[in-house]
Formats: C-alpha cells, structure tokens, sequence
C-alpha cells in the first residue's frame, strides 16, 4: 500500500486545485486499488508542492543546475537497494518528489491541469521505485511504468 505526505509550500496551488491534499489521497487511493504488487508492505514517499524560487534552490544544491525544473525526485534507494528492502521490510520510505506549479501545462482547463500533475508526480514515483531515463532504452522502460501507474489513477 503506498502512502503519502503532502507539503503545500506554495499558495499559487490553491488557484488551480481546491484542496491539493484530497485530490492527491483520492489518486493514492485509486492508485492502491490496482497496484497490488506490494500489497503487504507500506510505502511512503512525501509531495512537496512548490513553486519556480523553492525547485531552483533545490536543484542549484542537488543536481548542480542553476535553473527551474518541472520536478525533482530524490529517491533514497537504489534500484537494487530498494529491490533489497521490499523483501526484508514491511515499511520503506522511498523518498522524496517536488513539484513545480509554474511548469505545469494547461493551466486553463482543470481537467487538464490534473491530468498534467498527475503525469508529473507519476514520473517522480517511478524515479522513486529506481527507474531512470538516461540512455534510450531506459527511457521506454519508464515511459511504459508511467503509463501503467497512470491507468491505474482512473
């Protein structure tokens, strides 16, 4: 079962989505329901919602690039490590995901909006279970875990 926490540090967020913390639950919820590769576990990983100043300090001091992003995961585990602790551990946290309003595309339709934060918080999930996309075939692979832990919010 995965859980989350959710950090609200930026207010533009209120604009475009109600009450942030309820949708995402309402998502985790659905999300649960189908994925039941760890069913017996608990999973937790936290969602900051933040804004273009809070991601470029974040990625000026993590990743060394002095700009905006769209989203940064910090994973605490590596792929195998990760692969390690969900055998052995009946609770793992799997890290971290920051999510920058500013990038976010279709801002005028709600729907759409959604639809676009779900994608972006999906692909921080997947990073988080040890997915990368740096050489080409890497990236399908991902592409195509998104996709299914996308199916799965609907």
């Amino acid at each position: 079962m995965i859980k989350t926490n959710i950090i609200l540090n930026n207010k533009v967020w209120y604009r475009y989505l109600k009450n942030p913390n309820e949708l995402i639950q309402k998502k985790i919820k659905k999300f649960n329901k189908k994925f039941t590769l760890y069913k017996n576990k608990i999973i937790f990983f936290t969602i900051l919602l933040s804004g273009n100043g809070e991601i470029k300090k974040l990625n000026k001091k993590y990743r060394k690039k002095n700009k905006t992003t769209d989203i940064l995961s910090f994973p605490f585990y590596s792929k195998k490590e990760l692969k390690i602790k969900l055998k052995r551990d009946d609770e793992i946290y799997l890290g971290d995901i920051i999510v920058n309003i500013n990038k976010i595309n279709g801002k005028k339709n709600k729907l759409n909006f959604i639809y676009e934060f779900d994608k972006l918080w999906m692909h921080g999930l997947v990073h988080l279970f040890g997915y990368d996309h740096k050489k080409d075939n890497d990236y399908y692979t991902m592409r195509k875990v998104e996709k299914k832990f996308l199916s799965y919010l609907n």
